[in-house]
Formats: structure tokens, C-alpha cells, sequence
């Protein structure tokens, strides 16, 4: 069965780079202290007690891709799918996104205080597709690609890289899908 990723539109697709247009998502997210690798670990176990029973109703709630993950405000970083994870006051803010069939009203309450259900604004991304374990390194070198890729087409970031993967951690490395996505101005990224 197929693991459900949100659905976009894409704005530009041109080789590894797209730029996509995301609908506002209801999302399941938790803040973690710690680097990237560990507050990754730390928070998708969070939520994933969440999406496996533990909430009000004990009901499970279907996995989707990708999981993403930003790194905390001022630092350079680099399963529900997507698993979000974005700095906030120095904590990464770990996300899972909820099947669309799914809303705040419909979702059942967390058990642990440290998961959020929200709803996020719509967003248009800029992307850069790359395959690999997702190293620090790795995220760097494709977010500085993706970068020059937005300053070629006069596109501008409103706000700080998300690191994306779809795949579950037993897949091999060169079968693994990631992204680095950078929040841009809608206005100049037709």
C-alpha cells in the first residue's frame, strides 16, 4: 500500500529542482532540543506514540511522507510522511503531516502534552530532490545547490530550509528520497 504525501501544484519542475504551491496541511508536530540526528529520533518517536494509539480515541492514524525537519533559528543544518522538522527558540519543531481525510475536528487528542495539532498556512517551496542517507553534510551542500538554483531565477527564501525524507530508515541509501525545501515569496516564483 502506498504511504499518502500531500497533495501540490507544481510550479516548476526542471530536473532535480521544482517549485510546488502546498495547500494550508493539518499537522501533528512536537519541539525537541539536541542536534539535528537526534531531535529527528527523539521527535518522530513522539508523534509516532501519537499516530500508534496514544491518544483519547487509542486509534491509529495512518503514516504519510515525507517526514521534514528544519534545523533551530540562526543554526546551519543541513514517519507519517512527511515528518517535519523546523527550529523554534532553539528547539527542532518535528512535524507529521495527517491524512488529508483527516482534520483538527476529526483527530483524536494527543495523551503527551508535547504533541501539537495544528493547521499550517498554505506555502510555495522551492525543492531540490537528492538521494542518500541525509547527512548534515549532505543537507548543506543540496540546500547552498538549491540556493544558487533560486539566485539564477530570481527567487527569494522567506524563511529558513526543511530537510524532507520518505522513506522508512531499513532503505538503502541510494533508494532513499529526500528533499531540502526553502519556503519562497509567491509573488516572484511563477
Amino acid at each position: 500500500m502506498a504511504t499518502e504525501e500531500p497533495a501540490f501544484t507544481l510550479v516548476v519542475d526542471e530536473d532535480a529542482f521544482q517549485v510546488r504551491q502546498y495547500p494550508p496541511l493539518v499537522v501533528a508536530e512536537t519541539q525537541v532540543a539536541g542536534d539535528r540526528k537526534q531531535a529527528s529520533g527523539d521527535g518522530f518517536r513522539i508523534l509516532a506514540g501519537y499516530i500508534f494509539g496514544g491518544n483519547t480515541r487509542r486509534e491509529s492514524i495512518a503514516m504519510t511522507a515525507p517526514v521534514k525537519q528544519s534545523p533551530p533559528v540562526g543554526e546551519k543544518i543541513a514517519m507519517t510522511a512527511p515528518v517535519s522538522q523546523t527550529a523554534v527558540a532553539g528547539a527542532w519543531v518535528i512535524q507529521f503531516t495527517m491524512p488529508s481525510d483527516k482534520t483538527l475536528d476529526t483527530l483524536p487528542k494527543p495523551d503527551d502534552p508535547r504533541v501539537v495539532l495544528r493547521t499550517t498556512p498554505a506555502i510555495r517551496v522551492a525543492v531540490i530532490r537528492f538521494s542518500g542517507w541525509a547527512s548534515d553534510r549532505d543537507f548543506e551542500r543540496k540546500r547552498a545547490e538549491l540556493e544558487r538554483w533560486m539566485a539564477k531565477r530570481g527567487l527569494h527564501a522567506i524563511g529558513p530550509a526543511s530537510l524532507a525524507q520518505y522513506n522508512p530508515p531499513w532503505t538503502l541509501g541510494p533508494l532513499r528520497r529526500n528533499e531540502v525545501m526553502l519556503p519562497v515569496d509567491a509573488a516572484t516564483s511563477h
